[in-house]
């Protein structure tokens, strides 16, 4: 497995009326997180598709526990916890900063060849990076 973990502070424009952070905004946080994860292995999306890879979405899922609130500052954690093969998988985990839950959630990503956007399997140059650090 490979993690990452950042910080995203609440701001008035991810809640409702309520001061609480509007469901939709969940997926953007996995984005953040899931972008950084990446980049913390040494890819970025830009890589990829120099590559001549696209990355689309596939599923999302979303599990919401508790609310966040407006100017809390919460963790997001992205994981990999399975080798890629045609389909890769994040796993999500949103913390408060007193460590309560506050949801949970998996992207489901697939792979593409940028030029006649076809599914392709994972590309050989990913697995060579990700080998070593899902076999630790």
């Amino acid at each position: 497995m490979v993690s990452h973990e950042i910080n995203i502070r609440i701001l008035y424009k991810h809640t409702d009326q309520m001061g609480v952070v509007h469901h939709s905004n969940y997926i953007v946080f996995f984005e953040e997180a899931r972008t950084e994860l990446m980049r913390s292995i040494g890819i970025t999306y830009a890589d990829v598709e120099r590559r001549g890879t696209m990355m689309p979405i596939l599923d999302v899922n979303v599990k919401y526990i508790q609310p966040a609130l407006y100017d809390e500052i919460i963790s997001v954690r992205a994981s990999i916890d399975t080798m890629p093969m045609a389909r890769m998988v994040f796993a999500y985990e949103v913390r408060g900063a007193d460590g309560r839950m506050i949801a949970t959630g998996s992207t489901t990503l697939g792979f593409i060849d940028a030029a006649t956007r076809r599914p392709q399997r994972v590309p050989a140059w990913l697995v060579e990076i990700l080998e070593p650090i899902l076999d630790k």
